[in-house]
């Protein structure tokens, strides 16, 4: 299994999606406890809801689970959200805060390098790669990354997560028309709540390739699954009838990210 899928596209929107493989290699798996081979917090299914969505995109996909290691972590291990309960680069526990390791199986130092070298630094190169061939075509690229999670999960956060959940680091990985346009669309959603900058403000990898003043801007979004899922719970079926309302408005919003890029970057 190769870390890393890359579906090229000639359009300035590069979508990352980090957490929706399931690859787990044999050793591993074989580490995992029943807790953990539920695999349970994946993004499940987001590759589906956004494929084909904005033709000409260029979608970045990890293939392998992030139990494994989580492409959207710091490489060094450094908190995205110092204080509160997160899980970190190479999980020992799940969202609920259990553990995903038999007894004294989870991974030391040296193994946690080893999956960095081998799984996440691959991912993202691709990512690096794609956003700098963008840019260099068209003056600006912008990286849309592609998360989801369950709407209910009281170790991360409290209450019920709402359904859009728009992230830029308070403002700085991207330009400020950028989030309005987003916002504006996923806010004006019929049926929906959304909220900007809340729980969820943007994982490593916004925060990493974000920099609006070299000409990269990058964007999250997390999206409740119960936006797009049978159930929130075994077996995480897609729901075509609830994505298909959704995708309309997924649709709109790259569309709106495209035509900035269009206006203030240049056509080659």
């Amino acid at each position: 299994m190769q870390p890393v899928d890359v579906f090229r596209g000639d359009g300035p929107v590069v979508l990352g999606v980090p957490h929706s493989g399931t690859h787990v290699p044999e050793n591993i798996w074989k580490s995992l406890n029943a807790t953990g081979q539920k695999l349970a917090d994946t993004d499940w299914h987001v590759d589906r809801l956004y494929s084909d969505l904005l033709p000409g995109a260029t979608l970045v996909r990890a293939n392998f689970h992030r139990y494994v290691i989580d492409a959207n972590r710091d490489p060094e291990g450094v908190s995205l959200y110092p204080g509160q309960n997160t899980t970190t680069l190479c999980p020992t526990t799940d969202f609920d805060g259990r553990p995903i390791y038999l007894e004294g199986e989870a991974p030391g130092d040296a193994e946690i390098e080893t999956r960095r070298q081998t799984w996440h630094a691959p991912y993202h190169a691709a990512l690096e790669a794609e956003l700098e061939r963008v840019r260099k075509k068209h003056g600006v690229a912008i990286l849309y990354d592609c998360h989801s999670i369950r709407s209910v999960v009281p170790f991360l956060f409290a209450g019920k997560l709402p359904d859009f959940n728009t992230g830029t680091n308070n403002g700085s990985t991207c330009d400020p028309a950028i989030e309005d346009a987003v916002v504006e669309r996923t806010k004006s959603a019929a049926g929906y709540t959304a909220v900007v900058n809340g729980r969820f403000k943007g994982g490593w990898t916004t925060r990493h390739y974000g920099r609006p003043e070299d000409g990269f801007h990058a964007i999250q979004m997390e999206l409740a699954q119960s936006t797009h899922l049978e159930t929130e719970n075994t077996p995480f079926a897609y729901d075509t009838a609830k994505a298909d309302r959704l995708r309309k408005h997924l649709k709109d919003i790259l569309a709106a990210l495209e035509d900035w890029a269009f206006t203030h970057g240049r056509q080659t």
